[in-house]
This record gives structure tokens, C-alpha cells and sequence, in this order.
């Protein structure tokens, strides 16, 4: 860009004959590049389209990923697309839409993995079956994940909505519905393949999966939501076109949630699917780690610094799951690695994003001995 406004300026110099003109060919040089550094600094600030893929039914941790989200669309970081369940509960669609109902966006469009997807048990999902008085406590409009639609479906028709290389998908649980998409063939939604349709639109995969550090002595962890569908992770490895960020299990279980907050920070209403699918799960006091809340972090942003990256490699899941990492300068594959001066500056923006009040919700007023009663804007 110098050299070329060098070259211009030169030409002007040589050609005009007086200052005015040489001030008009100024001026409209200047102005010429104002719109394109303005559209420059728009496009670094529009919110991040946002699949999220969950298996919410087991763990907790999934259903505070949700709540994450939720908290960066209002603060216009994100903008969630869709939600796809990728195991095989009645309820789990339902509880989505409760909680997408709570903070207002029960509009997101639901999708679920139906036949031959993994089947989970829950201690929470059944949040959504509750009723107070004849009412729902938590509003929603789906009665079954068998009247949602499937995943791949959903999937196709939020990525072909989307302009080219811009979406993140964020995948938490088992892998069947990634490797469903990437099979899948043209439809109503795009004439482009699953793979060829992920290639297009995608711009990252930040996914919760595997383990790159030895856990508690054992160097050949297998981590569960690769090993409950290991054929599909395998195929997901192997073949997603675009880069991989992998969130492995050493990370989340260095950061624990602390039960303080889900005892303190959600008290803004009576009833909050966040904090009653977390008790239910298991009650306080206990620290649950945060795995899935750091893909959705990373996912979102990833060049805040919460985390460093490793060397760009190769991720092969092995047949019994265990997820083998090759460094390779040529690899599309990354995973994150938490250093201890980072864990507070993380677990403190994990629990400002998932304890942030629905837009428009009227927090109760702050204890006096409450230090974090001062949430930031921006974590």
C-alpha cells in the first residue's frame, strides 16, 4: 500500500501543474481509504455466528455453556444460530428451549439427533416437565425432542444461511451430529455436500474433546465424549476441513465453578434453569469444572488471551478413543493449554458470562460483603 501511494504521489507531483489540483487528488486519496479502514473495524466487530452442539444431559456444565452464550449475544459478541442436541433424551430439546425461552430467545432453532444417537440419562432435564401452580416454571414451547427437528437438517440450513467462512461451531458433547453433517448430501437448504458446505461457511471449530496431558497419572486418558461415540470422533478428526480447537479435559477441570456463585448469583429471580439444573446435577457445596464453558470462551474469543494454543498438528482419534496429537506445521488441529497465571483471569470471565441476569433482568441488590457484586462489561 505505500509503495503503490508513493507511486501516486510521484504521478501527481509530475503531472499536476497546480496546488489546487494536487489538494483535490490529496483529499480524494484520503477519503478513498477512510471507508475501507471503517468497514475493516465493522467487520472485527460483528457479532460471531454461533452453532452450538451439546449433549446436554449429563454433566451440568453444558447447560452454564448455554447460559454463556446467551450473556455474549447481549453483550454483541455472538449471535447463536442454532442449538443441536447430540444425545437421545425426550427432554433435552425441551430444556433448551426453556432456557433459550429464560433469556429471551426462544425463537433459536432445536435440533436433535434422534435414532442411533448416543442415550443419556439426566438428573435435570426434567426442569422442564416442572409446573408451579399449573404453570410451567420454566416457559417453553417444545413438548418433545420428538416433534424437533433433525440435527443435520438444522445444521444445513444454519450454515447455508450464513456468508462464507464466518460461522463458529461450538461441539461439547459427541461427535454424531458433526459426522452426520459432513455425510450429508444436498437438499432443500444448499446443492453443496456436508463437507463441502462446512468447507464454505465455516471459519473454526472449537470443540470440548480428549485429553492432551497425562490425568491423574494416567498418560492414555479416554475422555468421555470422545469414547461414547468413537467411530463419529474419529470420522470428525479425520475429515472437518476447516481449523479444530480442541478443549481438552485438563483444561476444564483446572478451572472448577465455584458453588459460591450458584448460591449467590442467580438469586435476581425465584427460579433459574442455570443454577436448578446445577443443583440437581449435584447439590452445592461442589466446585464442577468447566469444561464446555471453555470451548464456548475460545470459540468466541480467541484472541483474548485466555488461553495459548499449541503448535498446529494433527489430533487421530485411536479405536479405543484415546486422542494421539502429532505436531505438524501443515495440521489444522490445535489444543489449548492453560498456564496458571491464566486460570484467574479465565474462571472469573467463565463466571461473569454464565451468572449474567437475561437482558432486561432486575438484579436483587449487592451484598455489602459481596466483592464481586460489580460485574465488568467485558471480561
Amino acid at each position: 500500500m505505500v509503495n503503490d501511494l508513493t507511486g501516486v504521489f510521484r504521478s501527481s507531483f509530475a503531472t499536476l501543474r497546480c496546488p489546487l489540483r494536487y489538494l483535490i487528488v490529496m483529499t480524494l486519496l484520503v477519503v478513498g481509504m477512510v471507508p475501507i479502514r471503517c468497514l475493516n473495524a465493522a467487520e472485527s466487530k460483528r457479532p460471531v455466528p454461533l452453532i452450538f452442539d451439546t449433549d446436554i444431559c449429563g454433566d451440568c456444565d453444558d447447560v452454564l455453556a448455554l447460559g454463556m452464550i446467551h450473556a455474549l449475544q447481549t453483550r454483541g459478541a455472538c449471535r447463536l444460530l442454532a442449538v443441536t442436541v447430540s444425545a437421545d433424551h425426550e427432554l433435552a430439546a425441551p430444556f433448551v428451549d426453556a432456557v433459550n425461552t429464560f433469556y429471551g430467545r426462544g425463537k433459536v432453532p432445536i435440533g436433535v439427533v434422534g435414532a442411533g444417537g448416543v442415550v443419556s440419562d439426566s438428573r435435570y432435564l426434567a426442569l422442564a416437565d416442572v409446573r408451579d401452580g399449573g404453570r410451567q416454571r420454566f416457559p417453553h414451547q417444545l413438548a418433545s425432542g420428538k416433534s424437533a427437528p433433525g440435527a443435520t437438517s438444522v445444521l444445513r440450513a444454519a450454515l447455508a444461511s450464513q456468508p462464507d467462512g464466518s460461522v463458529v461451531v461450538v461441539q461439547v458433547g459427541f461427535a454424531t451430529n458433526l459426522a452426520r453433517l459432513l455425510d450429508s448430501l444436498p437438499d432443500e437448504h444448499s446443492p453443496l455436500s456436508g463437507e463441502e458446505l462446512v468447507r464454505k461457511k465455516v471459519k473454526r471449530l472449537s470443540l470440548m474433546a480428549g485429553a492432551f496431558q497425562t490425568i491423574e497419572g494416567n498418560a492414555h486418558y479416554l475422555e468421555y465424549n470422545v469414547v461414547k461415540d468413537v467411530p463419529s470422533c474419529r470420522a470428525l478428526a479425520s475429515r472437518w476441513p476447516t481449523p479444530m480447537e480442541w478443549s481438552g479435559f485438563e483444561v476444564g477441570i483446572a478451572l472448577p465453578y465455584p458453588a459460591v456463585s450458584i448460591e449467590r448469583d442467580f438469586g435476581y429471580v425465584t427460579h433459574h434453569p442455570l443454577a436448578e439444573a446445577y443443583v440437581r446435577y449435584i447439590p452445592p457445596p461442589h466446585n464442577r469444572p468447566t469444561w464446555d464453558l471453555t470451548s464456548v470462551l475460545q470459540g468466541v474469543y480467541p484472541d483474548r488471551g485466555y488461553f495459548d494454543l499449541s503448535p498446529p498438528g494433527s489430533v487421530v482419534v485411536e479405536p479405543d478413543g484415546f486422542t494421539r496429537f502429532t505436531p505438524d506445521p501443515a495440521g489444522r488441529h490445535r489444543y489449548l493449554i492453560l498456564r496458571p497465571e491464566q486460570a484467574p483471569r479465565v474462571l472469573e470471565a467463565l463466571v461473569q458470562l454464565a451468572s449474567q441476569p437475561p437482558s432486561g433482568a432486575v438484579s436483587p441488590p449487592a451484598r455489602p460483603d459481596d466483592p464481586g457484586a460489580a460485574r465488568s462489561a467485558s471480561p
